[in-house]
């Protein structure tokens, strides 16, 4: 049995990361998420695996490309400036039906902004980011053992379903130091059938990769298998966590830190005799819109709380579909909320 171990959340998601078989790192470093290039230099050669520090990001996420053309698990990390510079290699990376796992630990913007924890890379990840009719499935942890377990998935998920998966973080996830267990969702690589990727031509002929796709309705044909693919997904991998919402007048909806800055407000919530739950998205794409739907009516209302000023809070809008009220509370720009923030929001929403 594996012992915990106190870790930053950017070392947990990079040894779990490479203890779900990691072949190849790309990255660029920029804070807040330095860690996770930092630690992969040192320990990526150590397991006799690829190393690379890019000249930027943009090197980075085409490198990815690279290595995942040919059937490698291939990752790299950034923040928030830094994806959107990888935007279009992530776009090229789902048009082109390519595994590949990218983490995102946010911080403030826009533009340069500033290195504190932030949310508002919300519709950037969960719209796709980049060019074209695609999504990639996109996974929120709220701990740093959750962030790590994820990283296991991330893989699995990139592979099963052969397009980019982006795990996402912000800067008090990737600072805080917790006890973690990197093994804990150990387990070998689910076994995929890789005979699209390049090289091993012993056998047979060459495969050829690109997101080109020229003639009449070729494209078109494309993006209907890409959509085909896009409903299972919305149909088999929606992940979500709903604590105390069966009794509820009030359920929370937030995700990563903010949903346990909104869990402690909760607690103290229920101490005053208020019945708030909470529900904590943890695949953002596919957002849960079914279970929140199927907790709307009955005169409940909902509350938003994000570390931005209004993105998530669209999604749960969409899923209630007019039935309950929606509320939002939110901070930006490297602010996070206070508990007593949000247990004051939730009582002036249950006057």
């Amino acid at each position: 049995m594996s012992e915990k171990v106190l870790m930053c959340g950017n070392e947990a998601v990079a040894e779990a990361a490479i203890q779900a078989g990691l072949d190849a790192f790309f990255g660029y470093p920029i804070t807040p998420q330095n860690e996770i290039p930092e630690y992969m230099s040192r320990r990526m050669p150590e397991e006799g695996r690829v190393f690379v520090q890019s000249e930027s990001e943009i090197a980075a996420i085409n490198m990815v490309y690279g290595a995942a053309a040919t059937g490698a698990r291939a990752m790299t990390s950034s923040s928030s400036p830094g994806i959107s510079l990888k935007q279009e290699g992530i776009s090229y990376l789902a048009g082109s039906q390519l595994p590949a796992v990218i983490v995102n630990m946010m911080r403030g913007g826009p533009g340069l902004g500033n290195i504190e924890p932030s949310q508002s890379d919300y519709f950037q990840a969960t719209r796709g980011g980049g060019h074209g009719d695609y999504y990639h499935i996109a996974l929120a942890g709220n701990s740093v053992q959750e962030m790590a377990d994820l990283m296991y998935d991330a893989f699995d998920l990139a592979d099963k379903y052969r397009g980019p998966v982006m795990v996402i973080g912000d800067g008090i996830l990737a600072q805080m130091i917790e006890p973690v267990d990197v093994f804990a969702k150990k387990r070998p690589p689910i076994q995929t059938d890789k005979s699209w990727a390049l090289g091993n031509l012993k056998d047979r002929s060459p495969n050829i990769v690109n997101s080109l796709f020229l003639g009449d309705n070729v494209l078109e044909n494309h993006n209907l298998r890409l959509q085909a693919k896009y409903q299972i997904i919305r149909d088999t991998e929606v992940r979500f966590e709903a604590t105390d919402t069966e009794d509820a007048d009030l359920i929370v909806v937030a995700y990563g830190i903010a949903s346990r800055i909104a869990s402690s407000a909760i607690r103290k919530a229920r101490k005053k005799g208020l019945k708030v739950g909470l529900f904590r998205p943890i695949t953002l794409w596919p957002f849960p819109a079914k279970p929140i739907a199927a907790l709307a009516g009955q005169g409940r209302k909902f509350l938003a709380v994000e570390l931005s000023y209004g993105q998530m809070v669209e999604d749960v809008r969409l899923a209630v579909n007019g039935a309950s009220p929606v509320d939002f509370y939110g901070r930006a720009g490297g602010s996070v909320p206070t508990v007593e923030a949000v247990l004051e929001k939730i009582e002036e929403n249950l006057k």
